[in-house]
């Protein structure tokens, strides 16, 4: 390989190697000097800090067998065809998701091939897998032919093919042969109820389902218009089939993403929560066994309630029932963090982006942060805005990562570009005040704060996010009126403050302290 190739990833070849030390070891070789570590001490730390707890053995991780599902190509210049290969693919995946002996790469990360270009090698080595499917859809009235291939990537040869020719109405029993014959082919086992939930059909209302899909490809757009057409087209698909279990859990889910992730838009997190419960419960009365419901239940105990028992235990089902669910794994990390127990959230975000390559690596650079691992959460930061430099959450978070490491002209920079990228967006423009106030630009704080006051007047602004600039700018008592406004409100992010890094100025004020005590974190 020459020398101005970028290092092999180790585990590739060696998966039991910590993700930890593959990361050390591609630092080490890194091509320019300057990303390089700066002496073998340092390089021997980082390695250091990969290990498991003082006293605690070795134990390599199992090498399950994996595949990536490829967005089925549509056959058909229909764009309604398109949207219905495209179920397929998300709905193939969601299935064996639910095979705790196997690696499933998550949707997010295989619907980014859609439009490929590479090679299945390439993808596959992208995508950290020894196996692709790949197939392709064709519907002609009430018919449906679907091809589906499953291919070793490495040796470039077929695992096992077939070819459906069946009645529309047959699709869900189709997806569920092919996530089986997947399992088979990998000799994946397979417990008896994850037989049962294979074979179960979500509807038997296609007109429900296809409105469902509508829903998904608007949601998936990850904007705040984009959850809320998403939004309408899931409760469309509930008026037209009242007991679509999974349609209620994607209301549930927008509405979360709405109050916890989104977070920057004008709606009110607490009108939010309250949808998005209500929602859930529904849910789990028609399918108390739908690992999708069990986390979504489980990010809000955690978010909305801070019931972290109960929370912990709703993740701890969620992942029972759907081991290969990338976000249950991301949000229980969440919880995690917010407790303290960093070394066990970044493991959980770690094993989010396996499963999820192409996302939650600003939630592991966060987490990184947060536990005061700076330069791992730097180099992490480094990869996500590389994938995708106009992501702006991980722009802010590379933006945060170069501060706390110790640049933060830098930083700033990056939290600008956040801004650029995300208009309008209050939680990046709140940390960007933030950053400002805590690196003298006092004159610049002073306008973001005025410019949030200003927007306050037109539409909700969160309080949580003017508690960031109150924070920069040194004003500890206005920092934690916003925060206990936030607490009434159920306003941002309150149930990671006690280990957030942006709230570390005020962590001895008596009014955090009397905060975390009404959060449980006390």
């Amino acid at each position: 390989r020459r020398f101005t190739e970028p290092a092999p990833r180790i585990r590739r070849v060696r998966p039991e190697v910590p993700a930890g030390v593959e990361a050390a070891l591609l630092r080490a070789l890194a091509r320019a000097p300057e990303e390089r570590f700066p002496s073998a001490a340092a390089f021997a730390a980082a390695l250091a800090g990969t290990s498991a707890a003082p006293g605690a053995p070795a134990r390599p991780e199992p090498r399950l067998p994996s595949v990536a599902v490829l967005p089925f190509v549509s056959l058909s210049t229909d764009a309604d065809n398109e949207l219905f290969a495209d179920g397929i693919t998300e709905d193939v995946i969601a299935q064996l998701s639910k095979i705790r002996t196997l690696k499933v790469i998550s949707r997010s990360s295989a619907m980014a091939f859609k439009n490929r270009e590479q090679s299945l090698r390439e993808i596959a080595e992208t995508l950290e897998v020894a196996t692709l499917l790949q197939g392709s859809v064709r519907r002609a009235g009430q018919r449906v032919r679907i091809v589906a291939q499953l291919i070793d990537a490495e040796a470039d040869r077929h695992l096992w093919a077939e070819t459906y020719d069946r009645d529309l109405t047959d699709i869900f029993a189709i997806q569920s042969d092919v996530a089986l014959q997947i399992a088979a082919a990998l000799r994946a086992e397979l417990t008896s109820d994850e037989r049962t939930r294979i074979h179960r059909e979500p509807t038997s209302n296609l007109h429900a389902y296809r409105l469902y899909l509508q829903g998904r490809r608007w949601y998936s757009r990850y904007t705040e218009e984009g959850i809320w057409k998403g939004i309408e087209y899931f409760r469309q698909a509930i008026a037209a089939d009242p007991s679509f279990a999974l349609a209620y859990v994607s209301v549930a889910l927008a509405y979360a993403e709405l109050a916890v992730g989104q977070g920057g838009g004008p709606t009110r997190e607490a009108q939010a929560y309250g949808e998005a419960m209500a929602a859930i419960e529904r849910a789990l009365a028609l399918d108390d066994r739908s690992g999708e419901a069990h986390a979504v239940l489980a990010l809000l105990k955690c978010a909305h309630d801070f019931d972290w028992a109960a929370a912990e235990r709703e993740f701890k089902l969620a992942l029972e029932l759907s081991p290969g669910a990338a976000d249950a794994y991301d949000h229980y990390g969440w919880l995690c963090s917010a407790l303290g127990r960093f070394d066990e959230a970044v493991e959980l975000a770690r094993r989010a982006q396996e499963l999820d390559p192409l996302m939650h690596r600003s939630d592991v650079a966060t987490t990184l942060i947060r536990a005061g691992r700076y330069d791992e959460a730097l180099e992490s930061a480094l990869r996500a805005v590389e994938f995708d430099p106009d992501y702006a959450r991980g722009r802010a978070t590379l933006g945060w990562a170069y501060v706390m490491a110790g640049q933060p002209d830098t930083g700033i920079a990056e939290l600008e570009r956040a801004v650029e990228l995300a208009p309008g967006n209050t939680l990046y423009l709140g940390q960007l005040g933030e950053a400002y106030g805590l690196h003298g630009r006092v004159d610049d704080a002073r306008r973001i704060q005025a410019q949030l006051e200003e927007l306050a007047e037109q539409r909700y602004v969160s309080p949580y996010h003017l508690a960031y600039v109150h924070v920069g700018l040194g004003e500890q008592d206005r920092a934690m009126d916003m925060l206990e406004r936030a607490y009434q409100e159920h306003a941002g992010s309150l149930y990671g403050i006690r280990g957030s890094f942006l709230f570390a100025p005020l962590r001895e004020h008596p009014r955090f302290i009397a905060l975390l005590k009404r959060i449980n974190l006390a």
